[in-house]
C-alpha cells in the first residue's frame, strides 16, 4: 500500500508539537513577506521623492519659496523634511536677531541632524524583525525536526519489524519543519541585506545634502532669506 507523502499529508500527520512549530513558522513567514513588500514600496517611494526634490532644489529656486512649498507637507520626501527643519531653525534664529554666522549654521545643522536621525529610524523600521526571522527561523525549524524524529523513533519502538517504509514517513514529517524554517528565513535574509544597502545609500544622500545645504546657508548668512537662492 502506497503512503501519501505529500507536504500537506505530512503536516496533517505530524505530531502536535511539530504542527505548532510549522504553524508558527508559516505565520512568521506571512508577516515577513508583508514587511518585505511594504518596505520595498516604501523605499522606492522615498528614492523617487528625494530625486524629485533634489531636482527642484538645484533648479535655482528661491529658498523662501521652496520652504513655503514643503514646510507643511506630511507625506513629502526625507530630503524635504530635513531641508524644512534646517531652514526653519535658520529663520527662527534670524528673527531673534542672531547674526553670528557660526551660531546660525550650528543651529541649522543641529536641526537637520536631528531630522536626519528621525528619517533614518523610520527607514530602518522593521529591519530588525527581518533580521530576527532570518537568524531564528532555521533553529525553530530544527527544533521541530528534532522533536519529530524523537516522536517517530518512540513510535517505532513498539514495532517488531522496522523497515524503510515504516521509518520514512516519520522522518519526512520531521524534516518538513526544517524546510519551512528555511522557507521563512531565506527571503528575510535576502530582503534584509537588500534593504540595508538601499538605506545606506539613502543615508549617504541625506548626509551629503546636509553638507551642501549648510554650505549654501553659509554663503547666504548676510543675505535676507527672501532673496536667497540655491547657488
Amino acid at each position: 500500500m502506497n503512503q501519501d507523502l505529500s507536504i500537506f499529508s505530512l503536516i496533517a500527520h505530524a505530531s502536535f508539537v511539530v504542527q505548532i512549530v510549522i504553524s508558527l513558522l508559516l505565520l512568521v513567514s506571512l508577516i515577513s513577506w508583508s514587511v518585505i513588500f511594504s518596505k520595498l514600496f516604501s523605499l522606492a517611494r522615498i528614492k523617487t521623492h528625494n530625486e524629485s526634490f533634489e531636482q527642484e532644489f538645484w533648479s535655482g529656486t528661491n529658498l523662501n519659496d521652496l520652504f513655503s512649498s514643503v514646510a507643511n507637507k506630511t507625506d513629502g520626501a526625507p530630503l524635504e523634511r530635513i531641508f524644512a527643519s534646517g531652514m526653519r531653525e535658520f529663520m527662527k534664529l534670524r528673527e531673534r536677531r542672531v547674526n553670528e554666522a557660526s551660531v546660525l549654521l550650528d543651529g541649522a545643522r543641529r536641526a537637520m541632524r536631528a531630522s536626519f536621525q528621525r528619517e533614518l529610524d523610520a527607514m530602518e523600521s522593521n529591519l530588525s524583525f527581518l533580521a530576527s526571522v532570518g537568524s531564528v527561523s532555521p533553529y525553530i525549524g530544527l527544533f521541530g525536526t528534532i522533536w519529530g524524529i524523537m516522536h517517530a523513533f518512540v513510535g517505532l519502538s513498539n514495532l517488531t519489524q522496522v523497515t524503510l517504509a515504516t521509518v520514512a514517513p516519520g522522518i519526512a514529517e520531521a524534516l518538513v519543519a526544517t524546510a519551512i524554517g528555511l522557507f521563512a528565513a531565506i527571503p528575510a535574509v535576502l530582503a534584509y541585506n537588500r534593504f540595508a544597502r538601499q538605506i545606506d545609500r539613502s543615508a549617504i544622500t541625506l548626509e551629503t545634502f546636509i553638507e551642501e545645504f549648510s554650505n549654501i546657508l553659509q554663503r547666504n548668512v548676510g543675505t535676507p532669506v527672501a532673496q536667497s537662492a540655491v547657488r
